[in-house]
C-alpha cells in the first residue's frame, strides 16, 4: 500500500507513445519529480512524495519504458530529447488552467538530472530551480572499473566442445562485465540487475531498496533496456552535457561520496559549473534520496523554501522561557492492536500521578484515536497527516495470513512519511519526553538521524527480535538476521538515542533464539539493554457484580455459558470469525448452554457476517476486557494483548495465530507459556468444525492454574519514565 495516493492521474500521448503521470496535493507551488533511467519507474520517489505533498503540489510521471507508460521499440524512442519533451507535455496536461504559468521546481536523479537541466535550458520560464541527486552527466571521467566494461562488446566465440568440462564454455560475465547488451539479452539478466543495484546501494542493510529495484528492472525487460542504453551510449549528442549546464537556474546538488555508479567528482563539477550548492552524503551511494530519505527530504524542503519564501511556515508563535514551561510528553502509540493504547493510557495516568502538571499529547491513528478521544485525551491534530498502518496490514493480509516481517519491510514508505510528520511536530512544539510504543518509524530514523533528537526518548516494546518463518528458508533467515543486525549496530553506535528501553514483560517472556548467525542470543541481549516493567494490562479485573451485569447485557442467563470471539482491531481476522460462525451449530449441539458474543472490531462490518442462533455480533467494543473477563471461554486471534487480557482474568481460551505472523507464532506462545495460559490451534485445524469444537470445549473445561499476571506494570513503567522529566 502507498503512503500517499495520487489526487489525480492521467496519460499524455506524444507521437503515439502514452506517458502516465500522477498529481499529489494542490498547494500553490509545484514540484516535478523527473523520471530517471527506465530501469525504474516513478515509484522510486515514494519516500519523497508524501513529505513534499504536505507542502507543495507534486507531479510524477513514469519515463517511457517504465511503470504505466508505454514501452516503444527502438533506441531513438529513448533519446534525451524525448524525455524532455515528455516532461513538457506532462506540465501542459497538469496545468490548473489557462492562466497557470507559474514555474516549477524540478528534481532529477542520475540521468534524470540531464533531462531536468535540459528542460530548464529549453524552457527557462517553466523552471524555478533544479535539484540534482546523484547526477550522471559525464562531466568527469567515469569510474575505472565501469569504463573497462564495454556495453557493445561481442561475447567471445564459443570454443569447440572439449572433454574438459571447464573448457568450451563462454565465460560468465562478472561485475561490470555484465553491463553488456548480449549478457542482458542472452545471459542472466536477473544476475545483472542484482549486481547493478548492489552497486547503486553500497550502504549496509539495503536489502529492501535492492529488492524493489530488481523487481522494477524486470518490468521493463532486457530488450527495451538495451535500447535505452543505446540511446545514451550511441545516440546521445557528445556536447549534450556541456550544453545543459548553461541553464541559468538555482541549483542544489546532492551526491554520495561513495557512489559506485558515478564518481563524486561529477557533483562537484556540476555545482562549480553552475554556481550551485552541494550536499555531500558521506558514506552514501548513488541513490541517497532512497537510502537516506530523511536527510535528503529536509534538504529538498530547505531549497524549495528558499525558492519560494511564501511556502515556508509563517505561522505566528510564542516561545516560553524554560522555567515557565509546563512539562509535556508526546505518546506515540501503535494502532496495530488496541492493547498498545490501553497500556499506554495506564502508563500515562500513572505518570500524571507523579507529575500532576504534565501535559500529555498523542500522535497516533485510527482506531487508537477513537479510544483516546473517548478517554478524554488530546490527540494532536498532526495525527491527521499520518499514513494508515492498519490499512497497510489489511492490504498485506490474505486469508488469516499476515507475513508480519515482510509487511513491516513493505511499510518502508509509510514509516518515512510518518516520521516526517513526527519530525515537523517536534520541531514546532517543544516536548520534554517522547514515548514510542513500537513506533518503528521514529526509533529507526532517529538512530539514522540522531541530530534530530531534541527530547528524552523512551522506547516501549513487548517483543525483541525479528524471527524467520520456517517456510521462508535461507532467504528469509538472512533477511531477518540483517534487520536484527542493523538494530544491534544502531544501539551499539548510538545508545544515547534511547534514554530508556522498556520491555513490557519479564526476562522469561523473551525468546531464547539468536538474532541470527554470529549474533547474540535475544534474551541475553535484551536483559543487557532493557529494563523490565512486568506486563501492563491497563485495567482492573472484572468483579463478580460487573461480570453478572455484562453477561446480562448480552442476554446470557445464570445457567448459560458465554463464549467471546474476537480478532483484534484490524480487518485481518474476518475469515476466522466466519469459520467460528460456521462451527457454532455443532458447538451448541454438543454444549446447548453455550451463547456467543462475536466482536467484529472497528474495521469489520458486523452486518457482513452470517447470522446464527445463539450469537450476538457487535462492532467496536471500547471496554472489551470487561466482556473477556465475563466469559467462560474465549476464542481469539493470536495477538498478545487479547491473550494476556484473558490470562490476567483467568479465562480459558483458544488462540489461532495468523499464519506467517512471527510474533503470534513465536513470541506470544513464549509469553503465554510463562502463565500456563491458552490452547493453540492452527488455522488449518480451525477449518474443521470437529477440531475447532473439540479444542474450544476442552478449554471450556480447563481451570487456569498458572501464576498471576502482575498488576503493577504501569506504575513500574511510569516510575522509570518519570526520571526523564
Amino acid at each position: 500500500m502507498r503512503a500517499r495516493e495520487p489526487d489525480s492521474h492521467g496519460v499524455v500521448e506524444r507521437d503515439g507513445v502514452h506517458v502516465a503521470y500522477e498529481v499529489f496535493g494542490d498547494a500553490p507551488h509545484t514540484v516535478l519529480l523527473m523520471p530517471t533511467w527506465s530501469i525504474i519507474p516513478s515509484r522510486s520517489w515514494k519516500a519523497q512524495v508524501p513529505f513534499l505533498a504536505r507542502r507543495f503540489r507534486v507531479i510524477t510521471f513514469d519515463g517511457r519504458g517504465s511503470g504505466a507508460s508505454d514501452r516503444p521499440v527502438g533506441e531513438r524512442a529513448y533519446v534525451d530529447e524525448e524525455f524532455v519533451a515528455d516532461a513538457q507535455a506532462v506540465l501542459d496536461a497538469t496545468r490548473r488552467g489557462p492562466t497557470d504559468t507559474d514555474p516549477v521546481a524540478v528534481v532529477g536523479f542520475s540521468c534524470g538530472v540531464a533531462w531536468s537541466l535540459a528542460l530548464a535550458l529549453e524552457a527557462p520560464e517553466r523552471v524555478a530551480g533544479v535539484v540534482a541527486i546523484g547526477p550522471a552527466l559525464g562531466l568527469v571521467p567515469g569510474l575505472p572499473q565501469r569504463d573497462r566494461a564495454l556495453f557493445l562488446a561481442e561475447p567471445p566465440d564459443r570454443a569447440e566442445p572439449s572433454e574438459d568440462p571447464d573448457q568450451g564454455r563462454t565465460p560468465v560475465p562478472v561485475g561490470w562485465e555484465s553491463f553488456n547488451r548480449h549478457h542482458w539479452l542472452h545471459g542472466d539478466y536477473d544476475a545483472f540487475l542484482r549486481f547493478f543495484f548492489g552497486q547503486m546501494y553500497i550502504e549496509p542493510h539495503s536489502t529492501k531498496q535492492i529488492e524493489d529495484c530488481v523487481a522494477w528492472g524486470h518490468e521493463i525487460g532486457p530488450e527495451r533496456l538495451v535500447e535505452t542504453e543505446l540511446a545514451r551510449s550511441v545516440c546521445r549528442d557528445p556536447g549534450f552535457a556541456q550544453r545543459v549546464i548553461h541553464a541559468d537556474v538555482p541549483l542544489l546538488v546532492v551526491h554520495g561520496d561513495d557512489d559506485h555508479i558515478r564518481p563524486a567528482g561529477e557533483a562537484l563539477a556540476l555545482a562549480d559549473a553552475m554556481g550551485g550548492s552541494l550536499l555531500t552524503i558521506v558514506g552514501g551511494g548513488h541513490a541517497p534520496h532512497t537510502r537516506e530519505p530523511v536527510a535528503v527530504n529536509r534538504a529538498l524542503r530547505g531549497f524549495l523554501e528558499r525558492l519560494w519564501p511564501d511556502a515556508a511556515d509563517t505561522a505566528r508563535r510564542t516561545w516560553t522561557r524554560a522555567r515557565r514551561r509546563q512539562p509535556r510528553a508526546l505518546f506515540l502509540t501503535s494502532p496495530i492492536g488496541l492493547g498498545h493504547v490501553r497500556r499506554d493510557l495506564a502508563i500515562a495516568d500513572a505518570l500524571r500521578k507523579r507529575h500532576p502538571d504534565l501535559q500529555v499529547d498523542w500522535l497516533t491513528q485510527q482506531p487508537a484515536t477513537t479510544v483516546l478521544q473517548r478517554a478524554g485525551e488530546r490527540v494532536h491534530p498532526a495525527s491527521a497527516y499520518l499514513a494508515s498502518e492498519c490499512a497497510h496490514f489489511e492490504d498485506e493480509a490474505a486469508e488469516h495470513d499476515l507475513h508480519a516481517f515482510q509487511a513491516i519491510r513493505r511499510m518502508d514508505e509509510i514509516l518515512v512519511a510518518n516520521f516526517g510528520v513526527f519530525d515537523d511536530l517536534v520541531s514546532d512544539e517543544p516536548y520534554d519526553l517522547v514515548v514510542g510504543d513500537e513506533a518503528w518509524d521514529v526509533d529507526h530514523h532517529l538512530h539514522e538521524n540522531p541530530e534530530l533528537k531534541r527530547f528524552a526518548f523512551a522506547w516501549l516494546t513487548d517483543f525483541v527480535g525479528w524471527v524467520p518463518m520456517p517456510d521462508g528458508g535461507a532467504a528469509e533467515a538472512a533477511l531477518t538476521a540483517d534487520y536484527n543486525a542493523e538494530m544491534l549496530e544502531q544501539r551499539a553506535r548510538l545508545s544515547r538515542v534511547r534514554d530508556r528501553s522498556l520491555f513490557v514483560g519479564n526476562p522469561a517472556d523473551v525468546v531464547e533464539q539468536t538474532f541470527g548467525p554470529g549474533l547474540p542470543r535475544i534474551r541475553d541481549w535484551t536483559q543487557d539493554h532493557f529494563a523490565f516493567t512486568g506486563y501492563v494490562t491497563g485495567f482492573e479485573a472484572v468483579s463478580e457484580a460487573d461480570r453478572a451485569t455484562v453477561r446480562a447485557s448480552v442476554g446470557v442467563g445464570p445457567d448459560e455459558l458465554l463464549c467471546v470471539v474476537t480478532v483484534g482491531g484490524s480487518g485481518v481476522g474476518e475469515p476466522l470469525l466466519r469459520r467460528v460462525l460456521e462451527a457454532v451449530p455443532q458447538l451448541r449441539r454438543e454444549e446447548p448452554r453455550l451463547r456467543f458474543l462475536v466482536v467484529a472490531g472497528p474495521r469489520i462490518d458486523p452486518g457482513a457476517l452470517p447470522r446464527r442462533r445463539g450469537v450476538r455480533v457487535r462492532g467496536f467494543v471500547p471496554d472489551l476486557h470487561r466482556y473477556l473477563g465475563s466469559a467462560d471461554v474465549a476464542l481469539v486471534q493470536g495477538g498478545l494483548t487479547t491473550c494476556m487480557e484473558l490470562a490476567a482474568q483467568r479465562v480459558p481460551f483458544v488462540y489461532v495465530p495468523l499464519r506467517h505472523h512471527f510474533e503470534q507464532s513465536v513470541h506470544v506462545p513464549q509469553r503465554l507459556a510463562q502463565y500456563g495460559a491458552g490452547r493453540r490451534l492452527a488455522y488449518e485445524e480451525a477449518a474443521d468444525p470437529d477440531l475447532l469444537a473439540d479444542a474450544l470445549l476442552a478449554e471450556l473445561r480447563t481451570v487456569p492454574a498458572g501464576p498471576p499476571v502482575e498488576t503493577d506494570g504501569a506504575e513500574r513503567a511510569a516510575a522509570m519514565l518519570a526520571e526523564l522529566l
